[in-house]
């Protein structure tokens, strides 16, 4: 078993974010619209698969196409996402 924690949530099991996802997870919780940053605290690009992994287990989803660049993806916390930064360990 991996050092997640697991939480079960309406009969499904997920695993609890990692801690450099929480860290990106938290940015969000006292932004407009839950917005969460591109950059981390140390002026460095989020790194994408934080951002493509917290999509796919629907912590986080896409807001905006930014048109001054296009590949970055701007996203927002979703309410499952706050609910991950709530929870917890089982």
């Amino acid at each position: 078993m991996t050092d997640r924690s697991k939480t079960a949530r309406r009969g499904e099991t997920a695993f609890a974010p990692s801690p450099t996802q929480l860290r990106w997870l938290r940015r969000g919780l006292g932004q407009a619209g839950g917005k969460l940053p591109l950059f981390d605290e140390k002026g460095r690009k989020v790194s994408k698969r934080t951002v493509r992994s917290c999509i796919e287990k629907g912590w986080a989803e896409p807001w905006f196409a930014n048109p001054l660049k296009p590949d970055w993806l701007v996203c927002k916390l979703t309410e499952s996402g706050r609910n991950a930064l709530t929870a917890k360990a089982v």
